[in-house]
């Protein structure tokens, strides 16, 4: 483990990670190959193995990372939970600004690509997965639409080999301290969202737009 950020930044517990990873299953999926960088947002399944576990996927046949994601290959992937700026003036001693925030990153490798079976079983579980408790949609595997879905995705398996949470939760501060960044950092998160996403829907401007 590194030593940034400083030790009480760092999780130390697999569990909470993992549970950040399955709150929050959208990851930065990080490649290099002849020294070119290549970044895809992808969400991913976690599943529970002999080792650290493993993650299933799929990327758009068109994407250009695809020509990474070959058995073998290692690759970076980040999940981002939530984050804030903490303002001095919720704490009841003296501090400077500070940003706090819950990040895991994971080092894998690139297990195998999945046939056509396996990536429609993973899309349902994914699917089911991310439905939640609620389950408003079921996807059948047996949908007609899901074998035209696999002509242009390929789905892969990647093998967890190492991990590093980063939580940054004011661990320095007094106990009382930590408790008003805990409840600062739910609130400055969940208030931003609503505003902040009507004037992205609002504002967004596309490529396409501009021709």
């Amino acid at each position: 483990m590194s030593l940034y950020p400083p030790p009480h930044h760092q999780e130390s517990g697999f569990a909470n990670a993992i549970k950040t990873l399955q709150t929050f299953p959208l990851a930065l999926l990080i490649t290099t190959q002849n020294d070119v960088p290549l970044l895809t947002h992808l969400p991913l399944i976690y599943k529970v193995d002999d080792g650290l576990g493993k993650l299933l996927g799929h990327i758009d046949n068109n994407n250009p990372q695809l020509q990474h994601i070959v058995p073998g290959a290692k690759v970076t992937l980040v999940f981002n939970g939530p984050d804030s700026y903490i303002s001095p003036a919720i704490y009841t001693t003296p501090q400077l600004p500070t940003w706090n925030y819950i990040k895991v990153h994971l080092e894998g490798k690139i297990l195998c690509h999945q046939n056509n079976d396996e990536l429609k079983n993973a899309m349902v579980e994914l699917t089911h997965t991310l439905e939640g408790d609620q389950q408003q949609f079921t996807l059948n595997k047996d949908d007609s639409r899901m074998e035209a879905f696999v002509n242009y995705v390929t789905g892969f398996e990647i093998e967890i080999t190492s991990w590093e949470g980063k939580f940054k939760l004011s661990q320095d501060k007094l106990k009382k301290d930590q408790e008003k960044a805990k409840s600062a950092l739910k609130s400055n998160y969940s208030a931003i969202m609503n505003d902040y996403v009507d004037l992205i829907y609002k504002k967004h401007i596309t490529k396409s737009s501009l021709k």
